[in-house]
């Protein structure tokens, strides 16, 4: 059972960082592409999610997609705090990982 645990907890880890991706404007590549990068998150994964998440809130994903392609470049500056948020949020996960370890 622990196994299923802990797959369900990296799912949410995942499920968490597409919607710090989506509040960053970040279209499904991008957040693809970010999370392999800086949270080291397997892009399937990333677009297994995503997936879902269109499924399961289809209208909201239908005008996010439509604006992004109105606001398709990010700044600089913006991409920066987004690899920082990531990486902060995957150390933050490797950490929380091997305190649930511990208690085994």
């Amino acid at each position: 059972m622990g196994d299923s645990s802990s797959s369900a907890s990296y799912i949410r880890m995942v499920h968490h960082l597409i919607e710090k991706c989506i509040c960053f404007n970040l279209n499904k590549e991008e957040c693809m592409d970010a999370l392999e990068k800086h949270a080291n998150v397997n892009p399937i994964v990333t677009s297994t999610v995503w997936k879902e998440l269109e499924k399961e809130n289809k209208e909201f994903f239908e005008t996010y997609n439509k604006d992004h392609q109105e606001r398709s470049h990010i700044e600089p500056e913006t991409m920066q705090r987004i690899q920082k948020m990531l990486s902060d949020a995957a150390a933050s996960k490797g950490s929380s990982d091997e305190d649930d370890d511990d208690e085994s």
